[in-house]
């Protein structure tokens, strides 16, 4: 498969428009075209180790969860070893595609798969994803109400005039008895002003005008965290259980919250893949999981009567490859070959 169809099949999957304004996803290092992806190699995050890994299995596009680029590279040397991952790239023609956020929210993606570990459950984001855009075009929209004809026409032409003005229309309007015509309009940000200034100019018409602002839709079952009811409530000894079966691990870290024990029930799970303290702050639950939380951070939740499981950052992240590999397939018709990383691991274990 061609690499810009490949990543545009891959913006399909799960739209870029859906990750944090501060993450850096998307198409990362590019070599030069034509370049066809015959190997598609899955990783959370893309060492010196599991770069090589992916030029010994003829990669020609590495999928890393995590952007190995995040701060600007100010020049691609040898010397560290984020520059020496795309030298290597760009070396061996391998192309670098990080969906990271985008993955979070979308309702098949990592919070998803995080939340199955819990049993049977109803989940709902914790913070909601808006659609990309208004349902119409503008920001806000006008409406206002006049009675005479004549000096209608000769605002509705000045306000023809203005750039970004969309949607404009007339219906008929009683209003307190009166015969009038009811005008609405849809506006950007810049034309509501001058709107607005045309139609202060006649305090009848400005004192009728109701301005509304247009806000995007929320997206169902899309955006960061999950808040989880279970169909049944379970001891914190069994959902610890749960998780660790669910995420492979032998050890997970526990505070128990104010006033509780394993043997407390948990009915309400929030939880947040990778770095949740900032999704998971003053949400209402029994339990939060995530895989690191600041001791300040975790120190609240105790507080609360929360108790907080922490697994490490990509523990709680990675198994998700697996069920992406095959989602993935489908996806794509299995068109191309889809491998998962067997050198991707997390950097931190007991000892």
């Amino acid at each position: 498969m061609e690499l810009r169809a490949l990543v545009s099949a891959l913006g399909d999957f799960a739209s870029l428009s859906l990750a944090e304004s501060w993450d850096n996803v998307g198409l990362l290092v590019e070599p030069s075209p034509p370049h066809t992806v015959n190997t598609l190699f899955l990783t959370n995050d893309l060492t010196e180790d599991v770069m090589e890994e992916a030029v010994q299995r003829k990669a020609e596009l590495v999928l890393s969860y995590h952007p190995p680029i995040f701060a600007p590279l100010k020049r691609v040397t040898w010397q560290t070893w984020k520059e020496r991952l795309v030298v290597r790239a760009l070396e061996h023609r391998v192309g670098i595609y990080s969906p990271h956020t985008a993955y979070d929210a979308v309702p098949h993606g990592v919070n998803a798969w995080l939340a199955k570990g819990l049993g049977a459950c109803t989940c709902v984001p914790l913070r909601p994803s808006a659609a990309p855009s208004q349902p119409a075009e503008g920001t806000h929209r006008v409406e206002f109400c006049a009675g005479s004809t004549e000096h209608l026409e000769t605002v509705l032409s000045k306000i023809r005039g203005i750039q970004e003005i969309s949607c404009l229309a007339t219906l008929p309007a009683r209003v307190e008895g009166e015969e009038q015509t009811r005008v609405s309009l849809s506006c950007s940000q810049k034309a509501l002003l001058e709107v607005v200034a045309l139609l202060s100019q006649n305090s009848l018409l400005y004192h009728r005008t109701e301005i509304l602002s247009l806000q995007k839709p929320l997206l169902p079952h899309t955006g960061m965290g999950r808040l989880c009811t279970l169909s049944e409530p379970v001891s914190l000894s069994d959902v610890i259980g749960r998780i660790k079966s669910h995420l492979k691990l032998p050890h997970i870290r526990l505070a128990l919250g104010t006033g509780k024990a394993l043997e407390s029930p948990v009915k309400k799970v929030a939880l947040c893949a990778g770095s949740g303290s900032s999704v998971l702050k003053g949400t209402e639950a029994d339990l939060y999981l995530t895989g690191e939380m600041s001791h300040h951070d975790v120190l609240d939740a105790v507080a609360n009567g929360i108790s907080v499981i922490l697994c490490e950052h990509s523990n709680t992240e990675r198994g998700f490859l697996s069920e992406l590999r095959d989602a993935l397939a489908i996806h794509l018709q299995n068109k191309i070959n889809i491998i998962v990383s067997e050198k991707d691991r997390d950097p931190l274990q007991v000892v």
